[in-house]
């Protein structure tokens, strides 16, 4: 067997949110090998923290046999409302198991056996995977990103109005992934949270009115809360989804109009062994000039 490591494979390492994962690896003493489809992206993987390159597919077994070779853990998020996201992660944790990786961190969702939504069911069969292996893992159920606001912001400077396409009375868990990025480096780190399935969600479920005002007051102006139609909001990422992934979206964001997203601060409060970041704190960071905000990846 190849001598072990404290080298962390870290799926899709220069994406906006497994790239938050490097630094917080780095920072415990990690050596992150990144995980990317191209070289081209090796120069952002570099700049987060990276030390090692590999160059693979989740969809190929070989790529992925290479890429564990001599690696103590494994960091992984699928890829966003892929239809074969299922079928990719069993992939990686059985590749993790035949290279004898001793830790595995997946970034699952919240509420994942929400199975009327699809790109939740698409965790269960991975969960299931790492539960029937040898492998140490950590499973996070994160709730709705606070990063995901980046895409309203220019909008809502732009236009006074922060809207979403589902009513603005909604209750909606969040959480900041930088959060869930320093859990997922305590689990590839420490033991403490070996074998953990962790919900994952900042403190209260603020609604478009209550965001809306959080968004005032960091500006110092009037923000309004708006409602806007779900293809009307999903322009500015149309680019980067297929129809059928944003049908799935689009289903997402009808379960939010009928009952919110629930979710409770106490799991991720007891891993930071800290109080998690606010959605106050976040936007107030949002409304810092572009190069004092470090509420994302990179710029």
């Amino acid at each position: 067997m190849n001598q072990r490591s404290n080298t962390i494979l870290v799926v899709g390492a220069t994406g906006r949110f497994a790239g938050l994962c490097v630094p917080e690896l780095v920072r415990r003493g990690a050596r992150v090998r990144a995980l990317i489809r191209d070289e081209a992206h090796g120069a952002l993987a570099k700049s987060l923290g990276a030390s090692e390159l590999a160059i693979g597919d989740l969809r190929r077994r070989a790529s992925l046999d290479r890429a564990l070779e001599g690696t103590d853990g494994v960091f992984h998020i699928g890829p966003a409302f892929a239809p074969d996201e299922a079928a990719m992660g069993m992939s990686m944790v059985e590749a993790a198991v035949r290279a004898g990786v001793r830790k595995f961190v997946f970034s699952s969702v919240i509420q994942p056996t929400n199975t009327r939504l699809k790109n939740h069911a698409a965790k269960i069969p991975v969960e299931d995977a790492l539960y029937s292996s040898p492998i140490e893992y950590t499973i996070l159920h994160p709730a709705n990103f606070m990063q995901n606001l980046h895409a309203a912001w220019p909008g809502v400077l732009a236009t006074g109005t922060f809207a979403e396409p589902f009513p603005k009375t909604a209750r909606i868990a969040r959480v900041d992934y930088r959060d869930v990025a320093e859990v997922a480096a305590i689990a590839l780190t420490e033991d403490r949270l070996a074998y953990a399935t962790l919900e994952l969600c900042s403190e209260g479920r603020h609604n478009r009115e209550e965001i809306a005002g959080m968004m005032s007051e960091a500006l110092s102006r009037p923000i309004a809360a708006g409602t806007i139609d779900f293809h009307e909001w999903a322009k500015p990422i149309r680019a980067k989804y297929t129809d059928h992934q944003l049908e799935l979206l689009a289903k997402v964001h009808a379960h939010y109009a009928d009952v919110g997203l629930g979710g409770n601060s106490l799991t991720l409060r007891a891993a930071l062994q800290r109080e998690p970041r606010s959605l106050l704190s976040f936007i107030r960071e949002l409304a810092l000039p572009s190069d004092q905000d470090r509420t994302k990846t990179f710029h």
